[in-house]
């Protein structure tokens, strides 16, 4: 973003240049002289510039963000896996329920074929004589 306004800071919509008499921005170094004075790599953070520091500080929560994104693409891809195999499974779920429903009808429909036939069989038996159980 400050890259962005450094580039549009020439178009004829921009501000004038501020004229002021600030001091230049301190260090930590000015602030706490003898902070981390015996460790080279404290030393080395504690002497740059506070903008530095920021710049730091936004690049690496870019980075961070730019992982937090992989990590939930790579997330949201995963899910959408899963989702397609519970899909193709409750499919296949379908279509042997459809199955199972089919034969059920039919044998219900037989098993009904059936009755009528027995009782048939049965009443032409006991007109000829037969008395049953």
């Amino acid at each position: 973003r400050f890259k962005k306004t450094l580039r549009f800071a020439d178009s004829k919509f921009s501000c004038p240049p501020c004229i002021c008499d600030c001091p230049p921005p301190f260090s930590l170094v000015k602030i706490a002289p003898y902070c981390g004075r015996n460790d080279p790599d404290l030393k080395q953070e504690m002497e740059k510039q506070f903008v530095d520091l920021l710049t730091e500080e936004l690049e690496l929560q870019e980075a961070v963000a730019e992982e937090h994104a992989r990590h939930m693409n790579i997330t949201f891809g995963e899910a959408k896996w899963v989702a397609s195999q519970y899909q193709r499974e409750a499919e296949k779920c379908i279509a042997a329920t459809e199955t199972c429903e089919g034969a059920r009808e039919k044998a219900e429909a037989l098993l009904i074929k059936e009755r009528k036939l027995t009782t048939t069989r049965e009443h032409r038996a006991r007109e000829m004589g037969w008395e049953g159980e």
